[in-house]
């Protein structure tokens, strides 16, 4: 074989752009077919889709033979109109008649209690919320005792009597002073508060008031409404609260019996004793 002159010059190659152009064309041509066939669908999934979103949208069935999803009409909302000057009159009527009873259900309840008011023992007032009767425990109770004396009783049926003939709820609260308790039958005040108010329920509902409007909650210490400091204060704050509130009461569950607090069974442990009328709840403030 001849060898190459040292001089002789290589001969270039002017086409190796071809090598580069050729490879890039192929990357492409992949690129467009995986990118092909990600987007394409499948037909069928494509018209379930699109009759259920005409259907949604317009509320009729498209004829289409393949399977479709038909929702139910979706009923439309309308604003209510305004109260005609009637409606308004008549619930300005209705304002004003429950307020003309709450003054007077609250004056009967001063005369039937007028020595113990005399006496500062009861205050009766009212409120945008309704009545508000405070009865010093030492009225109703004995020291550390939740049984009610014969006075109590005399004059919480006066007080049952007014409250049977309307239709508002009615919650009894139990309230102590600072002063600790420890005995077996109330390891604390939060039982002592709980059962005392329950004793002015139970008297009510053998009063006449339906079991359904009355609440007893016990409060304990935790609300007072003097200082803990003095006598007089701790006096003050052993108390029994009688709230009538000027709404009316809801109607009485059928077959959802509900408890004193509010809760309802259906949604209370399985296990939980279902509530006996009058039933009672002590909660905390």
């Amino acid at each position: 074989m001849a060898r190459r002159r040292r001089g002789e010059e290589e001969h270039e190659n002017h086409e190796r752009w071809l090598v580069s152009y050729a490879d890039f064309i192929t990357l492409l041509f992949a690129f467009f077919v995986v990118m092909y066939s990600l987007s394409s669908l499948n037909e069928g999934k494509y018209r379930i889709m699109s009759d259920s979103v005409v259907n949604a949208f317009r509320n009729i069935a498209t004829n289409s033979n393949s399977p479709r999803i038909i929702s139910s009409p979706i009923p439309s909302i309308r604003p209510s109109p305004p109260p005609s000057a009637a409606d308004s009159a008549e619930a300005d009527e209705a304002r004003k008649s429950k307020a003309e009873r709450v003054r007077n259900m609250a004056e009967e309840i001063r005369k039937v209690l007028a020595p113990l008011v005399a006496d500062g023992q009861v205050r009766v007032t009212e409120g945008a919320f309704g009545i508000t009767v405070e009865i010093n425990a030492s009225v109703l109770f004995a020291p550390g005792e939740a049984q009610l004396g014969a006075d109590a009783v005399r004059a919480l049926r006066a007080v049952a009597q007014v409250v049977a003939g309307a239709e508002f709820p009615v919650t009894v609260e139990g309230h102590t002073d600072i002063a600790p308790i420890a005995t077996p039958m109330f390891p604390s005040n939060w039982e002592l508060s709980a059962v005392r108010a329950s004793s002015v329920v139970r008297l009510f509902v053998d009063g006449g008031v339906r079991p359904a409007r009355l609440t007893a909650a016990g409060y304990g210490d935790q609300r007072p409404v003097a200082d803990n400091a003095s006598a007089e204060g701790r006096a003050r704050n052993r108390r029994v609260t009688i709230l009538i509130e000027s709404r009316v009461a809801d109607p009485e569950p059928v077959g959802k019996p509900v408890r004193a607090s509010g809760v309802a069974d259906s949604i209370l442990p399985p296990d939980a004793a279902p509530p006996q009328p009058g039933a009672t709840a002590a909660q905390k403030p």
